[in-house]
This record gives structure tokens, C-alpha cells and sequence, in this order.
């Protein structure tokens, strides 16, 4: 990994006294999260987000880590933009609910991601699904680009159908069709020899990857969507993007306005930004740890840093088991990345 560390890492308990554990609850589910539970940790250049999945382990999680300390102890590389171009996102829920999701969006949307392939069903009802969510958004915002996320829900073939059916919808491109990068690669190729030229964006492809560059050596994917955390940070995935020469697009983890912070400092730091970026989680949740959520207006979402409410961070304080169960996921990262370091 990456080190952006010159010296030592900060101390552990400096850390670990700097952390406040909150639940933010969801106005609808998301990834099957209805409460979402975070870290954020305070240094002397801000706020940083520790937000790992509960499910993520150690080896996984230490990189989200190494991010959060990156936001709080170093800041972040001069930008390039003073704004970022935004998506609206649209989870995996019933056509009725398409318009109170997107009304949830400030302004005018130019740009929505819709989550298909949903967990749990048949491939056949939930494609059916997936098309009547996609004509809905559609006839909601007749004018905006559409594109989906299928967070590796299908199989390959699966994939080729499923897309093949969806591009009906005139979409800009899919994200993460497959689980794996060869899988990507194939779908990828079946589209092109059937005439298809629907864009292949990886997602977990690149940041679950030992070797995130593999994606663009076999040709697997026409642009990369990366999100810091995952990373180890906006200057580790800087160097990813650099390498892998591809378009990128920035997303979250659906993290606080902190989190969202450190998304866009990477998204304005970029080169080149074609699309708009998956930043705008924000306006899924019913609670936010700022009084002035960092979302967007008309599709932008406004480079500025984020200090989190003392009132709020009290109002959503997760209770003692939880921060000591966070407090022994940080120390488990820590000692991983203490080893990792040259």
C-alpha cells in the first residue's frame, strides 16, 4: 500500500481518544442497511471516516483506516475543481418508491445511478423489477443519464442477458455486472460480438483486488469506479487511476458528510471527471452528523470542508458496546498497518 506517511502513524490512543462512533438512520434501505454505524476520528487537519461494512475484516478494513487518518492527519492534495459533478442514486426499491427517493435530491438531477440486481429473488422477477425501476426514473427525469450498479449480482450469462434487456434504457454504462475481473472481461466481449457498445464499469473489481491494475491489463472494463476508502486513501487512488489509465468515476460507501468530504477531494483532484460521481448518499439518510450535510445542488456537489455538530455527534452517539466494538476494530487495523509499512 501506498504510505502517505513520511514518519510514524499517529499514536494509537491519540486515535482512538480522537473517535466518535454514531448510527445514522436510513430514509430507505441501502445495501440492507436501514442504520448506518460509522467511526469518525478527528486530527490536526480535520475529520476523517472510518466506515468499514460490519462484515469486513481486518485485512480488508485496514485500508479504510489508513484513509481516515490520511483526511485527519494530512489533508488532502490541491484540487483541481472547485466543484464535482454528482449522481443521484436510486436504490434496489419498488417503482412506487422512485420519486420520493429522487425528490430527496436538491435541485435538478442530471445524472442517475440505479441499483439492480437485488439479493434474494429469482433473476427473472428481479430483472423484471430492475426494467419497471429504470422506466420509472425514466419517466421521472426523462432528460437525465441513466446507469446502473449491479454490485455483482449475476452470473455471467445472467449478465449478458440482463444487460443486453437493460440497454433499452439507453444507459451511459453498467458497474460491477460480475464478480470477477475474467467474468467482466467475457461479458464484456459477448456485448461487443452482439453489437452491444454499453460501457463496463468495475467496481469491487478494483478496490477488493490485490492487484487493482489487472482490471485495465485484460481489457476488462472501459472505466474504473474507485471510492477512497477501500483504497487507503485519495493519494493511493490517485496513483491507481494514474496507472491504470482509464476514466474514473468517485463513489461512497455511504459514509457521513465526512466521509462524502474526502470522496470529493479525490473526485476534484482527478485529471479528468466524464461523470458524475457517486457522492450524493447524503440525501439517503434521515440524520447527518453536520447541520449542513455536504450534498448537492443541481447535480454539484460544492468543494468545502466539513466540521461535524458536537450536538449531533451526541444526539447519534452509538452506545458503549458499540464504540468498544470499534475501538477493537481500529486496533486491529492499526497493528495491520504498522506491519504493512516499509
Amino acid at each position: 500500500m501506498l504510505d502517505p506517511f513520511d514518519g510514524s502513524l499517529p499514536p494509537l490512543e491519540t486515535v482512538l481518544a480522537q473517535t466518535r462512533v454514531v448510527h445514522l438512520p436510513m430514509r430507505v434501505k441501502f445495501r440492507g442497511v436501514t442504520l448506518r454505524e460509522t467511526a469518525l476520528i478527528q486530527g490536526p487537519a480535520g475529520w476523517g471516516e472510518f466506515a468499514p461494512f460490519l462484515e469486513y475484516e481486518p485485512d480488508e478494513a485496514a485500508a479504510w483506516l489508513a484513509c481516515a487518518l490520511e483526511a485527519a492527519w494530512l489533508g488532502y492534495p490541491a484540487p483541481l475543481r472547485e466543484s464535482v459533478p454528482l449522481n443521484a442514486t436510486v436504490p434496489a426499491v419498488p417503482p412506487a418508491q422512485v420519486a420520493g427517493v429522487l425528490a430527496s435530491y436538491r435541485g435538478e438531477v442530471h445524472e442517475v445511478k440505479v441499483k439492480v440486481a437485488e439479493p434474494g429473488r429469482p433473476f427473472a422477477e428481479s430483472l423484471a423489477q430492475d426494467c419497471a425501476r429504470l422506466a420509472e426514473v425514466r419517466r421521472c427525469l426523462p432528460d437525465a443519464r441513466l446507469k446502473i450498479d449491479a454490485n455483482m449480482g449475476w452470473s455471467e450469462d445472467q449478465a449478458v442477458q440482463a444487460l443486453t434487456a437493460l440497454s433499452d434504457y439507453d444507459l451511459i454504462y453498467a458497474e460491477q455486472p460480475v464478480e470477477t475481473v475474467e467474468g467482466l472481461a467475457k461479458v464484456r466481449e459477448a456485448l461487443r460480438s452482439a453489437g452491444n457498445l454499453l460501457l463496463i464499469a468495475a467496481d469491487e473489481s478494483v478496490r477488493k483486488a490485490e492487484d487493482p491494475l489487472r482490471v485495465a491489463r485484460l481489457g476488462a472494463a472501459d472505466l474504473l469506479i474507485i471510492k477512497a476508502a477501500p483504497l487507503g486513501g485519495v493519494r493511493r487512488a490517485l496513483s491507481i487511476v494514474e496507472a491504470a489509465g482509464l476514466p474514473a468515476v468517485v463513489s461512497s460507501a455511504l459514509e457521513s458528510s465526512v466521509g462524502i468530504r474526502t470522496g470529493a477531494a479525490l473526485a476534484a483532484a482527478l485529471s479528468d471527471l466524464p461523470y458524475g460521481c457517486g457522492l450524493g448518499t447524503v440525501s439517503l439518510m434521515s440524520k447527518d452528523v453536520t447541520s449542513n450535510p455536504l450534498v448537492a445542488v443541481d447535480g454539484q456537489l460544492p468543494l468545502r470542508d466539513v466540521e461535524p455538530d458536537p450536538v449531533l455527534l451526541q444526539e447519534l452517539a452509538a452506545p458503549a458496546d458499540r464504540v468498544a466494538h470499534w475501538h477493537h476494530r481500529i486496533r486491529d487495523c492499526y497493528r495491520l498497518l504498522e506491519t504493512q509499512r516499509p
